[in-house]
């Protein structure tokens, strides 16, 4: 007998496309805490209506229509706040983001990729640059170095990132 929860493969697309939902609703509105907030609510959405999704269809375009709603009604209740883009220009940037998703997902897969293929030491000095919170100046304290010897690594480091990824995705492309 089948249930009436969602099967397996709707839950494991569900899933994978967390991140992507999440990073979607992000470029839409002003804060993390009101992404989260609409993530949430798009999740119960998607979930209510797991048996409207259609199997071999596109998961992510689907849901990513539900958390457009979502945002435009979250902006509905917040319509007294000063800063506020049209609704037509919040629907612009979902369907790019949408769009764009998945080069934005190659390309962070390529540089997660590159990232392993670092120094250990390069690796460390660019986690501890872009952890929260953290600034240059503050790492080169911390280290003990220069500022600008930082800023120098960090710049080297930045640049044979980006030709890796730019490497890797070139010989994705090809295969």
């Amino acid at each position: 007998m089948q249930g009436t929860g969602p099967d397996e493969e709707f839950v494991r697309l569900f899933t994978v496309s967390q991140r992507r939902l999440y990073l979607l609703i992000l470029s839409q509105v002003p804060s993390t805490e009101q992404a989260e907030e609409i993530l949430q609510n798009t999740n119960v959405v998607v979930l209510a209506k797991h048996t409207q999704f259609e199997a071999g269809t596109n998961f992510f375009a689907w849901a990513a229509r539900i958390a457009t709603y979502e945002v435009l009604k979250f902006r509905q209740k917040r319509h007294r706040d000063r800063l506020r883009f049209s609704d037509e220009f919040v629907q612009a940037v979902a369907q790019d983001a949408v769009e764009r998703s998945e080069d934005y997902e190659e390309r962070r897969r390529a540089l997660e990729e590159c990232l392993g293929k670092l120094r250990e030491s390069d690796r460390e000095l660019i986690q501890q640059r872009y952890a929260p919170g953290t600034s240059g100046k503050e790492l080169a304290e911390h280290l003990g170095r220069p500022a600008n010897s930082v800023y120098q690594s960090l710049g080297r480091i930045r640049r044979t990132l980006a030709e890796c990824v730019k490497r890797t995705l070139k010989v994705e492309a090809v295969t």
